[in-house]
């Protein structure tokens, strides 16, 4: 899965650049790139059982290219990603949360027991993240 998403533009006359987003579902990784690097990711597992859910376990920007909007594009992509898997996301990355929180809208609040399936599904697993 390959999507292009533009940068959000600081104040500067900084020219607008673009990166790529791609999610490497068999690693649970959702990463951005530009120039052929990885500029930024999300880590994440699907949730076991049904319902199936995307769970966001941790979001990291390379720290030169923070200030981009490449984390907020990043959550925006993963949001959307379940969208058209019809599956919820259980945000439990601190950074996804409260970009969830700022967006109600594109980021629907998770039911309460998926919640409590993805920490126990992590619990199980933490080195992992």
């Amino acid at each position: 899965m390959r999507a292009t998403t533009p940068t959000a533009r600081k104040p500067s006359a900084m020219p607008e650049q673009e990166f790529d987003i791609r999610d490497n579902r068999s690693k649970g990784l959702l990463e951005a790139y530009e120039n052929g690097q990885v500029i930024g990711r999300i880590a994440y597992f699907t949730l076991e059982g049904a319902p199936a859910a995307l769970v966001a376990v941790h979001t990291v920007v390379e720290q030169e290219h923070e200030g981009r909007g490449i984390a907020g594009a990043l959550v925006r992509e993963f949001y959307a990603i379940a969208a058209r898997e019809a599956v919820p996301v259980v945000p439990l990355c601190p950074y996804a949360a409260k970009w969830a929180q700022r967006h109600p809208d594109e980021a629907p609040e998770p039911p309460a027991e998926l919640v409590a399936a993805a920490k126990e599904q992590l619990g199980k697993s933490p080195q992992q993240w």
